[in-house]
C-alpha cells in the first residue's frame, strides 16, 4: 500500500479513539471539565502530563533543531528537561497543595487581587496563543506532506478534531485522550530511530548508535563521520558549538523556568487525588518524556548523516519520490544557481541552493532512509498525536481562563455551575478560532515560536508563582508590577528582534543579531525579562503595605509538608 494510504488508516484509527474517549468521558461538571474530578491515577496523569508537556515542538521540531544546530541544539535538550524536574520538584507539590486550578487562580488569591488575577490571565492567553500557534503549524505541516492536503486545510481537520474532544471532555476528555496519544507518539517517534539505528550502526538501540561507529566497516564513529561531512561543506562542526556561553545559558535558563510558568502543565498536577499522587505523577511523566529526549540526538545525526549523502552533489533528476513530495509543501526548496542540475547544498549562502526547513527532519527521516511505507504514516500519526495533545491542554487553559478567573471570579460570582460550564465552551470554542488562525498564518517554525513562549512564561509567570510560594512578604504590588514590566520587556525584544517590527519586518532580523542586548537571542532573552521581573517585585512589595496576616499564614501553610485532600471548586 501507498504511504497515503497507510496514512489513512493509521490516521484514522487514532482520531477515532480520540473522538471515542472524549464521548466516554465528556465532563457533567466544572470539576470534571477544569480538573477531571482529581481522581486520575499517578501513572496515567503521568502519561498525559508527557504527552501535554511534549508538544509537536519536542516530537517535529526538536531532533530537526538538533539537526541543523548540532551542538548547538542541545540547549532546548538541557532546558525542557531540566525545567520539568524543575517543576515537579519545586513548584508542583505546593501549587497542588494551595488547592487552585489555575496559575491566575492562584496568582489571584495569593496576591489577594482582582488586578493581579487579570494580568495573569492576559499573560496566560498571550502565553498559551503564542505556543498553540506552533502545534496547529505542525498539524499543518504533516497534514499536507502525507494527507497531501493544502496546509490550511490540514489545520482545519486539526482544529475541527481538538475542538470535539476538548469542548466536549474538558480536562476529563483531555487526560485520556493523551494518555493514548502518548502511547501513539512514543511508539511513532521510537519504531523508526530502532529500524535507523540498526541500519546505519547495528545497533538496535538509539543511544548507543548514536555513540557508535557506522556500518561499513570502516571503524569511523557515527559523529565523526558527522563532523567531516559537515567541514566538507564548509559548515561548522557538528560536535562543535557556535553560541556565545551566555547566550547557550540564557536560553537553557529561559525554557527550563518558562517551563516552570507553564499554566497548561502546572493544571495537571490538580487531576491526581493528593499532593503524594502529584509527585509520583511527575516522577513518572520524567520517565515517559526521557524516552523521547534521549532518543533525541540520535534522530538527529542519524537525520543529518543521511540528508548530506542523499543530496548533496546529486543529480536534481535523479532525486527521490520523497524529495519531490516534500517540494510540494514549500519545505525544501531548490534553485539551481549554475543550471548544472546538480544540488550544491554547502554553507556559503552565495553557492548553496538548497533550502530546508528544520521541521521535516523527524518527518522525512523514515522516508529518506527507506523504511517501509507504514512506519512512514505512523511518524506522520505520532507527530499529530504530539501537535494535538499540547493543543488541546493549551486551549482548555485558555477556556478556563475565561470562564474562571474572569467570568465566575470577577465578572459574575453568583453564576450557577451549568452556566460556568457553558462558558467554559464558549471559551474553548474562541480558542480553536484563533489558534487556527495561528496555524494558517504561523509566525516561524515551530520550535521556533514554542521558545517564544517559554520566554514569556518565564518572564511574567515564574517569579510570581516561586515569590508567592517561598515569600511571605512577597504583596500584590510587587507580583504586578514585577508581571507587566516582565512580560512588556520580553514582548518588546521578541517583536523586534525576531520579526523585525520596528525595524522593518523580518527581513531586517538577520541585520539586528548584533544589537542583541548582552548578546542574547530573543529565545533566551526571556531570562533577561524573567530577572527585571524579579528584582521589580522584590524592590516594589518592600516599598510597600506588607500582605494580610492571614495570607502570610496561607504560604507559611502550603510550604509544611503534610498530606492534603482532592481540590475542590469554591
Amino acid at each position: 500500500m501507498s504511504v497515503q494510504t497507510w496514512t489513512f488508516i493509521i490516521v484514522g484509527l487514532t482520531f477515532a479513539l480520540y473522538i471515542g474517549i472524549a464521548i466516554w468521558s465528556r465532563a457533567g461538571s466544572t470539576s470534571e471539565f477544569y480538573v477531571a474530578g482529581g481522581g486520575v491515577h499517578p501513572v496515567a496523569n503521568g502519561m498525559a502530563t508527557a504527552a501535554d508537556w511534549m508538544s509537536a515542538a519536542s516530537f517535529i521540531s526538536m531532533a530537526g533543531l538538533i539537526s541543523f544546530m548540532g551542538y548547538d541544539g542541545a540547549v532546548f535538550l538541557m532546558g525542557w528537561t531540566g525545567g520539568y524536574v524543575l517543576l515537579a520538584l519545586l513548584l508542583a507539590p505546593y501549587l497542588r497543595k494551595f488547592g487552585k486550578f489555575t496559575v491566575p487562580d492562584f496568582i489571584g488569591d495569593r496576591y489577594y487581587s482582582n488586578v493581579a488575577r487579570t494580568v495573569a490571565v492576559i499573560c496566560a492567553i498571550i502565553v498559551s496563543f503564542t505556543y498553540v500557534a506552533g502545534q496547529m503549524r505542525g498539524v499543518g505541516v504533516v497534514f499536507s506532506r502525507f494527507l497531501e492536503v493544502d496546509i490550511n486545510t490540514g489545520v482545519y481537520i486539526g482544529m475541527a478534531i481538538v475542538f470535539f474532544y476538548a469542548v466536549l471532555g474538558g480536562m476529563k476528555g483531555i487526560t485520556y485522550t493523551q494518555v493514548a496519544q502518548y502511547c501513539v507518539l512514543i511508539f511513532a517517534y521510537m519504531v523508526p530511530a530502532f529500524f535507523i539505528s540498526l541500519a546505519m550502526t547495528g545497533n538496535v538501540i538509539p543511544q548507543l548508535g548514536l555513540i557508535g561507529d557506522v556500518t561499513g566497516g570502516s571503524g569511523m564513529a557515527l559523529l565523526d563521520k558527522l563532523d567531516q561531512l559537515h567541514t566538507e561543506l564548509g559548515f561548522a562542526e557538528y560536535t562543535t558549538g557556535t553560541k556565545t556561553m551566555a547566550d547557550v545559558f540564557a536560553i537553557t535558563f529561559a525554557l527550563m523556568v518558562g517551563t516552570a510558568g507553564l499554566p497548561h502543565v502546572i493544571v495537571r498536577f490538580f487531576t491526581v487525588p493528593k499532593v503524594k499522587d502529584a509527585r509520583i505523577s511527575a516522577g513518572w511523566a520524567l520517565v515517559f518524556i526521557a524516552i523521547l529526549y534521549t532518543t533525541a540526538p540520535a534522530i538527529a545525526a542519524f537525520a543529518r548523516t543521511n540528508l548530506i549523502n542523499t543530496v548533496s552533489n546529486e543529480q536534481y533528476a535523479a532525486m527521490p519520490e520523497w524529495f519531490k513530495k516534500w517540494e510540494e509543501t514549500g519545505l525544501i526548496t531548490f534553485s539551481d544557481k549554475n543550471e548544472d542540475g546538480v544540488i550544491q547544498y554547502v554553507a556559503d549562502k552565495e553557492k548553496n541552493e538548497l533550502k530546508i526547513d528544520a521541521d521535516i527532519m523527524v518527518l522525512a527521516n523514515p522516508e529518506i532512509a527507506n523504511l517501509p511505507n507504514w512506519v512512514i504514516a505512523l511518524v506522520a500519526a505520532g507527530g499529530l498525536a504530539a501537535a494535538l495533545s499540547t493543543a488541546a491542554g493549551l486551549l482548555l487553559v485558555i477556556s478556563t481562563a475565561i470562564s474562571r478567573d474572569l467570568i465566575k471570579m470577577q465578572i459574575k460570582p453568583d453564576i450557577t455551575e451549568k452556566g460556568e460550564l457553558m462558558w467554559a465552551r464558549i471559551g474553548a470554542v474562541f480558542a480553536v478560532m484563533v489558534a487556527g488562525y495561528f496555524g494558517i498564518n504561523p509566525p516561524g517554525f515551530v520550535a521556533a515560536v514554542v521558545a517564544l513562549a517559554f520566554g514569556l512564561a518565564a518572564a511574567s509567570f515564574f517569579p510570581a508563582i516561586v515569590l508567592g510560594v517561598f515569600d511571605k512578604r512577597m504583596n500584590r504590588e510587587g507580583a504586578i508590577s514585577g508581571m507587566v514590566i516582565g512580560i512588556s520587556l520580553m514582548l518588546w525584544y521578541m517583536l523586534k528582534f525576531k520579526f523585525g517590527i520596528f525595524d522593518g519586518g523580518k527581513d531586517a532580523v538577520a541585520a539586528l543579531q548584533p544589537d542583541w542586548w548582552f548578546g542574547i537571542s530573543p529565545e533566551g532573552f526571556g531570562t533577561v525579562a524573567m530577572a527585571v521581573n524579579l528584582i521589580i517585585a522584590f524592590i516594589v512589595s518592600r516599598l510597600t503595605a506588607p500582605p494580610p496576616q492571614e495570607v502570610m499564614d496561607i504560604v507559611e501553610d502550603i510550604r509544611v509538608p503534610r498530606g492534603a485532600g482532592s481540590a475542590h471548586v469554591h
